[in-house]
């Protein structure tokens, strides 16, 4: 302690180790040179003497002025940085914002003052201030490095936060949004115009009727693009090209495109009941590929069944209006024809065919694979339907099982995924039936295999996730069922092959009698046309309610779902315990059964499918789409009959989200 109070008090250069040392260096050197002096002679040794105490007190004295003038300059230079960070704060033009632990505020600059206006923030909590800065400020990531926009006190700010300072900045970005604003709002988009059902209607009307129709819908259009900015070009009888601004869509989008509901009421009161598909892009690179994003999404907009408008752009969720009303039934059946012979060369073409339905198959999905697995027999091709056997299969299913295999001709018709991927070939042709989402395939090993030698037939509105290599895709969304689809493409075959068997045919009707819920519910004129052929080459009405029969344990459980239900609003939702499993036709069927409840236009089922899958039963009584909502779960289906399956999740928690998304429609 002794040696560090000297060593304090020594002179200020000396406190300095590189100083200390070429003082002590400087004097080593003057004892050296005054020895040498004195031992060539004592008068120059006294002379060197003096020489050596003035040298040394000029240099002593130089360096004590060299660090009184260094201390004085470092002082004023920190006193000039305290000043000036003090001043920067609050001068500077950036507004500054303290709390405390509490999340109240301390202090705020004059610049924030300054938009705050007279009234006082401090003291009061960020949450009450504003609730968007205080969630910012709560969640703020030190780790994150950007800046958050933020809109308040009539500003745009860009904020960022020093948590371990307490500390808020506010960067004013009011004109820098203004100008982005500006030029987002200047940028182009494309769409094209679809009238879904117009040769349909004017195959039914003469010129004059036709004609007039034709410019109705035209005026509709042209007043309601010209109210919204949007410029409108006919390309044909039933197209339609636009182009606007992106504040035009933005505009049109907020009035959720009523031109849909424009047309399709005062056509329907005429008598013509006309709907529109519109497929929107924007934000793509180039005006071309802008076009082609604008069909694909006209075509996702028909695929879905129409009479709705399908809005995208890159690298985010397509955004969907319109589609509240059950997709028309298409009377002619050129359509029907074409596919059905397209698909017989596909399946000449291939060695060997697979038929894929969804995992948990139900009758449909079972019928339609066997109706598809005929039609490749039918051009001598080998055939197969993948299924991967499941021992808690729904009872249904259990007896549908045991009468192919006492069949001579289904005893060999089901193949294993395992099996199929050890025999196939790069000539294999693969076919999904009642869906198009490899999620819920059978096998999506398969799929990864066969995926570019792919035909699709299904009756579910499609999706955003849809396969891009597909062969040949046949989805009408108008249909009850897919083996309606099926069942019409035998009415195109040369009659004297030998068709369906009896249990096919029975397979086939069970799906459509389960899909329209014994013909009470998207039930057309076409699907009593498929429900009577298959009758008349021998369905079996007997089996098929032998089929639709439950087990005691299948009853007991619908009947403990239904138990469960809770009403809010115009909806029933049922959310099951987590900790047991339930079969996904008893979901299906608790949810049908709620709407026999009046005032319930929805019904929703949550329930474990298994250890890893909460599945979503959803349907309604076709006044409100539940299709979009399961769509945001991740699911699909139609507009009245939807479902989706969540992984990792518990059915509270799935429960919960559900929950929200209808929150968030309703407000």
């Amino acid at each position: 302690m002794k040696y560090f109070s000297v060593f304090r008090s020594l002179p200020d250069f000396f406190q300095n180790k590189r100083l200390t040392w070429l003082a002590i260096w400087v004097t080593v050197m003057a004892i050296i040179g005054t020895v040498l002096a004195f031992m060539t002679n004592w008068v120059i040794g006294v002379l060197w003497v003096i020489i050596i105490i003035c040298a040394l007190l000029f240099v002593f004295n130089t360096l004590q002025e060299i660090g009184k003038d260094t201390q004085k300059y470092i002082a004023g230079l920190s006193y000039r940085v305290n000043r000036g960070e003090q001043e920067a704060i609050v001068q500077m033009p950036l507004g500054v914002l303290l709390f405390n632990d509490n999340f109240e505020i301390d202090w705020v600059n004059p610049y924030l003052q300054q938009f705050i206006g007279e009234d006082s923030i401090v003291e009061s909590s960020l949450n009450d201030t504003d609730e968007l800065l205080a969630k910012i400020v709560r969640n703020w990531n030190k780790d994150d490095a950007r800046s958050t926009r933020l809109e308040w006190l009539g500003r745009t700010f860009d904020v960022m936060v020093q948590p371990e300072l307490r500390a808020v900045y506010l960067l004013d970005s009011t004109h820098t949004a203004e100008i982005e604003a500006k030029y987002e709002g200047g940028r182009l988009f494309i769409g094209l115009v679809s009238l879904d059902n117009y040769d349909e209607i004017s195959e039914r009307l003469n010129d004059s009727d036709s004609s007039a129709l034709r410019s109705f819908v035209t005026t509709a259009l042209s007043d309601w693009m010209v109210n919204h900015d949007i410029y409108l070009r006919r390309l044909g009888v039933d197209k339609y090209l636009i182009i606007g601004y992106r504040d035009a869509l933005r505009k049109a989008e907020n009035d959720k495109f009523n031109i849909l509901n424009t047309v399709r009421e005062s056509t329907s009161n005429q008598n013509m009941p006309i709907t529109l598909s519109i497929g929107i892009a924007y934000h793509e690179d180039d005006v071309n590929s802008m076009a082609v994003s604008a069909q694909t999404q006209l075509d996702l907009a028909l695929g879905r069944g129409g009479d709705q408008v399908v809005v995208k752009t890159p690298n985010k969720d397509a955004r969907f209006y319109g589609g509240t009303t059950n997709p028309m039934a298409k009377r002619t059946r050129v359509r029907a024809r074409v596919i059905s012979q397209a698909l017989m060369e596909l399946m000449a073409s291939a060695d060997q065919v697979f038929v894929m339905g969804h995992n948990h198959a139900d009758m449909d999905s079972m019928g339609a694979a066997l109706g598809v697995r005929r039609l490749a027999k039918m051009a001598n091709k080998p055939a197969w339907v993948v299924i991967e056997p499941q021992e808690e299969a729904h009872t249904d299913m259990q007896l549908l099982y045991s009468e192919l295999a006492e069949d001579a001709q289904t005893a060999d018709a089901i193949i294993s995924p395992a099996d199929v991927l050890s025999q196939m070939t790069d000539q294999s042709l693969l076919i999904m039936v009642d869906h198009s989402k490899k999620e819920i395939t059978e096998s999506p090993e398969v799929f990864d295999q066969l995926q570019d030698r792919l035909v699709i037939i299904d009756h579910h509105r499609r999706g955003e996730e849809f396969p891009e290599n597909a062969l040949l895709v046949y989805i009408e969304s108008y249909a009850s069922s897919t083996a309606e689809l099926v069942t019409e493409l035998f009415e195109y075959q040369p009659r004297a092959i030998k068709g369906l068997s009896r249990i096919e045919a029975t397979t086939l009707l069970a799906g459509i009698q389960l899909d329209t819920k014994s013909f009470t519910l998207r039930a057309g004129t076409r699907t009593f046309d498929a429900a009577s052929y298959l009758r008349s080459i021998g369905a079996d009405g007997k089996l098929i309610q032998n089929f639709m029969k439950d087990s005691v344990d299948d009853y007991r459980q619908r009947a403990h779902l239904i138990d469960q239900a809770k009403i809010e609003d115009d909806s029933a939702i049922i959310v099951a315990e987590d900790d047991r499993v339930y079969d996904n036709v008893s979901v299906a069927q608790a949810a049908d059964s709620l709407l026999q409840i009046i005032g319930i236009e929805r019904s929703f089922v949550v329930a474990r499918r298994d250890d890893k899958t909460v599945a979503i039963s959803a349907r309604s009584t076709g006044t409100k789409n539940v299709q979009t909502i399961m769509e945001k779960l991740g699911g699909g289906g139609h507009l009245s009959n939807a479902a989706t399956q969540i992984q990792d999740i518990s059915t509270t928690e799935a429960g919960e989200q559900l929950r929200s998304i209808l929150a968030t429609e309703q407000a």
